[in-house]
């Protein structure tokens, strides 16, 4: 089963899909669900939503975002370079050096300004190299405002594996192997989310319309166990994780017992989640219409925005059993 899943993480992670321009990746994870829901339906701003029907009455959100940080051409100049801002957060130090690729396929390369900069240099110190030697050339391939993501490079390190995008397809491939094996007797709404990177607006809209008793939301978190880390208790290996806070969400108590009880009825390790930074898709589902409950299931991942992100697959699988045993309870938590 792990080497199955790692083929559709390469899949997912190979796919183009930044913020506001996730087409192709809809495209694939729609395709990879189909056979599994009873149907699929997508709103304005790009998300899939896939309706697996139950008997119930309640509805069960999984949610998952499949946008990915990019860097937006804002100037071309004289002689070809192509000057970027950021789409999400981008880490400027992991980003000198790195290739680049554009939804039509151009190529680049970027690297910073060489007179007075001292590393690491700010975004606006670096400029992407497409090979052309003039504005005119450079016009045929790339425009202003066109977005570039990191180029996919897949590492396959056994139970490990490292690739941009990560954040968050390597979710996106876990609800889709929920949705595989997934019998529940409630509603269950496996949602694909769009621009989490920079706004929520996708969780936002979906949650509205989807309108459900209870949201899991699936996002990568950081880790404390690389040399002199930031002092947070996830790692790698450890399973996943019950987020109880983030710099957007505390997730309720009521939940918080529900998904331990869960994991110790189904034997399923989990880690316990502080993070004092970043955010998910949680925070939209949480307040809307009134008020729900809803939660996070992490996966540890080293090096989030970066070209080299890095999980654990163990996590990965243990959280398709996690989610959906949590998924498959007949009461659902209170707010």
């Amino acid at each position: 089963m792990m080497n199955e899943f790692k083929e559709t993480v390469r899949k997912v992670t190979a796919c183009y899909g930044p913020s506001g321009r996730e087409k192709k990746i809809a495209e694939l994870l729609a395709e990879l669900i189909r056979p599994y829901v009873d149907e699929i339906t997508g709103d304005a701003l790009g998300n899939v939503i896939g309706l697996k029907r139950g008997t119930s009455g309640k509805r069960v959100m999984l949610s998952a975002h499949m946008d990915q940080i990019g860097m937006i051409i804002l100037d071309i100049d004289e002689k070809g370079f192509l000057r970027f801002a950021p789409v999400g957060g981008i880490n400027p130090e992991m980003t000198v050096g790195h290739e680049v690729v554009f939804e039509n396929g151009t190529r680049g390369v970027i690297h910073r300004e060489e007179k007075d900069v001292k590393p690491p240099a700010k975004l606006t110190q670096m400029f992407i190299d497409i090979g052309c030697g003039s504005r005119e050339e450079a016009e045929k391939h790339v425009s202003v405002g066109d977005i570039c993501v990191y180029a996919p490079h897949f590492v396959d390190m056994g139970s490990r594996v490292a690739c941009c995008a990560l954040d968050d397809r390597i979710c996106c491939a876990i609800l889709a192997e929920v949705m595989k094996k997934i019998d529940s007797p409630h509603d269950i709404y496996c949602v694909f989310t769009t621009q989490e990177e920079v706004s929520f607006g996708g969780a936002l809209a979906a949650a509205y319309s989807v309108n459900p008793d209870f949201g899991i939301n699936l996002d990568v978190t950081g880790t404390g166990d690389t040399p002199e880390c930031d002092p947070v208790p996830m790692k790698l290996g450890g399973g996943p994780t019950v987020k109880y806070l983030d710099d957007y969400t505390v997730v309720t108590k009521p939940v918080i017992e529900f998904m331990h009880a869960v994991a110790e009825k189904h034997g399923i390790r989990v880690q316990n989640e502080v993070l004092p930074y970043g955010g998910t898709d949680t925070y939209a589902v949480q307040p809307m219409r009134g008020g729900k409950a809803a939660c996070c299931v992490s996966i540890a991942t080293r090096y989030i925005h970066s070209p080299i992100e890095t999980a654990d697959l163990s996590d990965c699988l243990s959280a398709v059993d996690y989610v959906r045993a949590m998924a498959e309870e007949q009461e659902l938590p209170l707010a």
